[in-house]
């Protein structure tokens, strides 16, 4: 009787199990189509802003052409979003793949709760898995009128939501990479750089090396029509109809903003935003801006739902568009793995007389060591074609060690930039890293620039760089792998394995290179 019990139990037990899975199933499930934001008219441009009455004798005096200045310094790429939300009179378009929970995510999100305060219209599309903490302060600016809050291609279990990856993985391993933020249709910036105080040099313990591109004109229309078909896409859910707002979420932005204004570091940070000399430049229409041809290459947002095709690929139509370089490529990609066919292709360049340059992280550097993983094999068959290849230093002291790994942020300094120049002419800056993730599964966007002047600074900025800042690797006598690299004297240090890390991390390395998960990178 006893055991009959047991067995009845289990099988309750079991169906109980089952049913649960089955209900976390349906709920983990894509939102219903009526759960989606309705498609909304992009062009909110209005010539009477400020904006664009300022810029309007600029743009007047090269027809065609869109005014650029690129944004290297991160302090002055956040100085420069605050000063446009600020200046806002018509609307703020701002599309991201993160936005972080801290000093300068909540300081920006607060000036657009401002500025939809004072009536500016403001649209804000960020990709659900990267607003992991923010629900709540973002039901509070998706709760005014003029301010709407859409999360694209969303986790339906809000608080648990790793668990949505055991029922829709396919659907969420692609998300939304782009990263964008127009103001009044008339000026946007456009790079690598999320919204977190990584980004931005705040001191935090972690900090990136970045790049964005600032554009008038042309390009601005561009990426604003770019934003509308996202806005619109069936993948853009309106925030509404997955946030439950709680008792006191709509004082909750502005009280956690102000508790981190009046830190220290708040205060400080806030000085140096007011006094961006970058900012005032901007602001006064004074900046020395580059007027040249620029062209937008972005993904289409069905990407993410596996709804495109080899030729609609942003990466194959950029590529397709440059062709085949005569003199230089150098190219900069915080998560770089080539693949068989780009590592041929650029030691084809290399055998032709090309000057290839590779700039990525350095195993100490890196913040996701399985991505140097599927890196590393790489690098014997790029440097055996003529492909210089350099890895981006770590700033910091201590030897990288397994116990630090976690697969995730491992340094205290780390290369975030994604980019190339064209002989010394043309420039690329946008989200789009040179790995699989970004080629097939994340959405991507970018400014493709003909301008010699910001391409050579780029290549010159690498001049500057490599040298102190970046080991350069090659193949000894016995083709073993070396990396040479200077001290803080300037004396050359040559290494035999990936310097600053211990052997056990080297082992894990070695050991997740074989997985077969490439395609996820």
């Amino acid at each position: 009787m006893a055991k009959s019990l047991r067995k009845a139990a289990q099988g309750i037990g079991v169906l109980a199990g089952g049913v649960a899975v089955f209900l976390l199933a349906m709920r983990a499930s894509f939102p219903l189509p009526d759960q989606a934001g309705p498609a909304e008219a992009a062009d909110l441009v209005s010539l009477s802003s400020d904006l664009a009455t300022r810029l309007a004798p600029h743009i007047a005096l090269h027809p065609g052409l869109s005014g650029v200045v690129t944004l290297q310094n991160g302090a002055d790429a956040f100085a420069a979003r605050i000063h446009l939300a600020r200046a806002a009179t018509v609307s703020i378009d701002a599309q991201y793949y993160i936005w972080n929970d801290d000093l300068t995510g909540l300081r920006l999100l607060s000036e657009l709760q401002a500025a939809a305060q004072r009536g500016v219209k403001v649209r804000l599309l960020v990709d659900d898995n990267g607003t992991t903490a923010l629900d709540q302060e973002l039901a509070a600016l998706d709760a005014l009128p003029t301010a709407e809050v859409r999360l694209f291609n969303p986790f339906t279990l809000r608080r648990y939501r790793q668990l949505n990856y055991l029922f829709d993985f396919f659907r969420l391993n692609r998300r939304m990479h782009n990263k964008s933020f127009t103001v009044d249709g008339s000026v946007t910036i456009v790079g690598g750089r999320n919204i977190g105080d990584i980004y931005f040099e705040t001191g935090s313990p972690l900090s990136y090396v970045d790049l964005d591109v600032l554009a008038v004109g042309p390009a601005a229309k561009d990426v604003g029509a770019d934003f509308a078909r996202y806005w619109s896409s069936p993948a853009a859910f309106a925030a509404s109809a997955l946030i439950t707002p709680q008792a006191g979420s709509e004082t909750l932005l502005q009280a956690r903003d102000a508790a981190l204004r009046d830190t220290p570091a708040g205060r400080r940070y806030a000085e140096y935003v007011h006094s961006s000399a970058f900012s005032d430049a901007l602001m006064a229409m004074t900046l020395p801006m580059d007027w040249v041809p620029v062209q937008l290459f972005s993904d289409a947002p069905e990407k993410v739902l596996g709804g495109d095709q080899d030729s609609d690929l942003m990466i194959r139509r950029l590529f397709a568009e440059i062709g085949t370089p005569q003199s230089s490529l150098d190219l900069i990609s915080a998560y770089f793995i080539p693949g068989a066919s780009a590592t041929a292709q650029l030691a084809g360049y290399a055998a032709q007389g090309v000057r290839v340059r590779v700039l990525t992280n350095a195993l100490e550097a890196t913040d996701v060591a399985i991505v140097h993983s599927a890196y590393a094999p790489y690098r014997r068959d790029l440097l055996a074609g003529g492909v210089e290849v350099y890895e981006l230093k770590s700033e910091g002291e201590a030897r990288q060690s397994l116990r630090e790994v976690e697969l995730f942020d491992l340094s205290k300094a780390a290369l975030h930039a994604k980019g190339f120049t064209i002989d010394r002419s043309r420039s690329f800056i946008g989200s789009l890293n040179f790995d699989p993730r970004s080629r097939r599964l994340n959405t991507e966007m970018g400014l493709l620039i003909d301008s010699p002047r910001i391409a050579n600074s780029l290549s010159d900025w690498l001049d500057r760089t490599l040298p102190a800042q970046a080991y350069r690797l090659s193949l000894g006598p016995d083709q073993a792998m070396r990396w040479t690299g200077q001290d803080r004297d300037g004396a050359a240090q040559v290494f035999d394995a990936e310097p600053n890390t211990t052997l056990p991390l080297r082992w894990l390395i070695g050991a997740l290179g074989l997985l077969p998960i490439q395609w996820l990178l």
